[in-house]
């Protein structure tokens, strides 16, 4: 038996008798006043189709229906439209509660391994939250594109909060903008390595862009700190990060490049493990912060690579490392194009 709506009272919506002809493809209903689509003409024109070759229109058509947005003639009735805007609501306030969660569990973590006196971790826990921050992810992606179709204004190139025409290089200008003002205020530089940045003006693709952003925010904030510390705060001419973006038929792969002294061969594996940091010591930060108030430090949690990658397996890309210990390290990100890949779930 179905569970019933209790913002429904019986009775409200009976089947209506239909009056009028068939107008641009829609039936008028008496007793709601509103545009039920009519589906009659259509499926008759594909059973009419089905005896003969379909024409490319059609195709068209079938396509569309998964891209157009529900006609504007349809006047919901208030009791849906009040139902769904509480429910918008207690979405955003779920999302907003769980802000300081990855922060949270990083800080546990960190006092796991200062107690345990451990630098490496046990493939359980390292299992445990692969799942549970990919679930995050997950999570806050379904939240963030209901809130988005609901309440932001309706752009050409967005659905939600999902862009279209995601422009690459766009996000990897601001992506530098903000690392290397980060480098700056951590080091108190007063210029912070310069980041070489190729790739063409117009290349586009669909793709969630605060994903992309996280992903090279961290990654060049991981490359612009070891420049930085390898070469030495006092340095003068600090040899430029290159951010190199290639197009591909099935991926579009971007490689960050340093000449920040690379990675012990030993020490890759460690690198995405969520315990894991070349910082001595983990920045203090009180539990109870404000998350509108943060400023994230440049290093000393363990969880940029590792949260990078799960991003960037969310759509079926990958982050890939290469170290050449002694001179710098070289980072493949992967971005799946081909829009045919699903939510990991194991």
């Amino acid at each position: 038996m179905a569970t019933e709506n209790p913002s429904i009272t019986k009775g409200m919506y009976t089947s209506s008798p239909v009056y009028g002809s068939v107008n641009n493809g829609a039936r008028k209903v008496a007793a709601a006043g509103r545009y039920v689509p009519d589906t009659t003409s259509k499926l008759q024109g594909s059973q009419a189709g089905s005896s003969g070759s379909q024409r490319p229109q059609d195709v068209d058509d079938e396509n569309s229906r998964y891209y157009a947005t529900i006609d504007e003639g349809v006047r919901w009735p208030p009791e849906i439209l009040d139902y769904n805007k509480r429910f918008t609501q207690t979405l955003k306030t779920i999302k907003r509660r769980h802000d300081p969660v990855l922060t949270t569990v990083a800080l546990g973590i960190n006092e796991y391994k200062k107690r345990r006196q451990r630098t490496g971790i046990d493939e359980s826990i390292q299992a445990f939250l692969d799942r549970f921050y990919m679930s995050r992810i997950g999570i806050r992606m379904l939240i963030g594109q209901h809130v988005a179709l609901n309440e932001q204004p309706r752009e050409l190139d967005h659905v939600g909060i999902i862009c279209t025409k995601t422009n690459v290089k766009e996000l990897a200008e601001e992506a530098i903008s903000n690392a290397r003002f980060t480098c700056e205020s951590y080091y108190g530089l007063y210029s912070a390595p310069q980041v070489q940045l190729v790739c063409k003006d117009d290349l586009n693709f669909m793709y969630v862009p605060g994903h992309l952003s996280h992903m090279l925010f961290e990654t060049l904030k991981n490359s612009l700190r070891a420049v930085v510390e390898t070469h030495g705060q006092d340095s003068d001419d600090f040899p430029a990060v290159k951010l190199i973006v290639a197009e591909g038929k099935e991926d579009i792969t971007i490689k960050i490049s340093d000449e920040g002294g690379g990675i012990p061969r030993s020490a890759i594996p460690l690198v995405w493990t969520y315990m894991y940091t070349t910082v001595d010591k983990t920045p203090d930060i009180d539990p109870d912060f404000d998350k509108t108030d943060f400023q994230a430090p440049l290093a000393g949690f363990g969880y940029g690579l590792p949260i990078s990658r799960l991003y960037a397996r969310y759509f079926g890309g990958d982050l890939k490392l290469i170290s050449m210990e002694g001179y710098g390290t070289d980072v493949y990100l992967h971005l799946n194009r081909l829009s045919t890949s699903s939510e990991p779930l194991n």
